[in-house]
């Protein structure tokens, strides 16, 4: 028996140009402020050995993060429950956050497995309630499925042993990874908003551009005196973290439309969206890196292990950049394509009718 829900599916009919709500930005800040605290030792250790421990735990928090603006961009139900559960989200967000500074082995892993598996459960509340729009019915049953089955594993892994609960993880992720391809025949039926869904990831993106932009400060604020070193290295940061930015917004363009008709769109917008971690890990590194240079200019030198970790950084920069440019430039062609057709045929209502003969 169906149950009652205030939950509605978005369209673009319905709703040709919404924009994100305060809330969802108010949420996104909540999982930037986890990544700048999950990102927080690579500022100590800034090796190769930390970014093992960083790269999980931030591709949960990611992958948390995404998982509730691909609903979000469906589904429309701002009423009371769903912003408790919102609530809900953002508490369990930063239980995860205050879990991610230790290794992978720690006992605080267990606890960011807790609050990990609490996110994923409240999601599944969300498509629960979303099961009551008839159209997207097998989107979300196949999420309720797949996602459920994960969400019971990271909360089991939490009673484990280290060396289980790594292998749980990987078995859980594997599963969590899995049910959106599932479900890429539900998108063309059910498609995202073409608008909504890249202007949140162009948002989350530029938050994260700005943590990096607090870090440049950081840097500059441990400098006891003002030298010219440390003027350009200051610079050159902030001039890197402009050249992401217009990079991603100008070149990319990937906040472009991304219109879901046909199976081989949705698995490019899966890309497209996939490729946003190597982009946001590679910004990750990159800022703290920034930070480094700019703190060291005229101290000390940097070593060997930093110029690898920039190295490392430019290729997740490069690598998640050019797959959201090629993944993009196709969508927006497409779009332009019925734009220039639609304009089109709205010119044609200014051309004079036929006469109308008279029976």
């Amino acid at each position: 028996m169906p149950h009652p829900t205030r939950v509605r599916l978005h369209s673009v009919a319905t709703a040709p140009g919404r924009k994100v709500t305060w809330l969802e930005l108010f949420f996104d800040l909540v999982f930037v402020a986890a990544v700048a605290q999950v990102a927080e030792p690579l500022r100590t250790h800034y090796s190769f050995d930390e970014l093992t421990r960083l790269v999980p735990l931030l591709l949960l928090v990611w992958w948390a993060w995404t998982g509730r603006a691909v609903f979000s961009t469906r589904f429309d139900s701002d009423d009371a429950i769903q912003r408790s559960l919102t609530f809900l989200e953002m508490f369990a967000v930063a239980v995860m956050a205050a879990n991610a500074r230790e290794s992978l082995e720690s006992r605080s892993s267990a606890g960011f497995a807790a609050a990990y598996s609490g996110v994923r459960l409240l999601l599944l509340v969300h498509y629960w309630r979303a099961t009551g729009v008839h159209a997207a019915r097998g989107l979300t049953t196949t999420y309720l499925v797949g996602h459920g089955a994960a969400a019971i594993l990271w909360l089991a892994s939490s009673l484990m042993s280290p060396d289980a609960r790594l292998a749980t993880w990987l078995v859980a992720f594997a599963i969590d990874l899995t049910t959106p391809w599932l479900a890429v025949s539900h998108n063309v039926r059910v498609p995202p908003h073409p608008a909504h869904l890249p202007e949140r990831f162009g948002l989350f993106t530029l938050i994260l551009l700005g943590e990096s932009v607090v870090a440049v400060m950081r840097g500059i604020e441990s400098q006891e005196t003002w030298s010219l070193r440390a003027a350009t290295s200051a610079l050159t940061g902030i001039g890197a973290l402009f050249a992401i930015w217009w990079w991603y917004f100008d070149r990319a363009h990937a906040t472009g439309e991304h219109h879901v008709r046909s199976r081989h769109d949705a698995v490019r917008l899966h890309v497209w969206s996939y490729a946003h971690f190597p982009l946001y890990l590679g910004i990750v590194i990159a800022g703290v890196g920034l930070q480094r240079v700019v703190a060291l200019a005229g101290h000390s030198p940097l070593i060997e292990s930093d110029f690898v970790m920039f190295a490392v950084a430019a290729v997740f920069l490069l690598v998640g950049m050019g797959t959201i440019a090629a993944t993009t430039d196709a969508c927006d062609l497409a779009t332009t394509t019925d734009e220039s057709m639609s304009d089109r045929a709205a010119g044609s209502d200014f051309l004079p009718s036929a006469p109308q003969m008279e029976v």
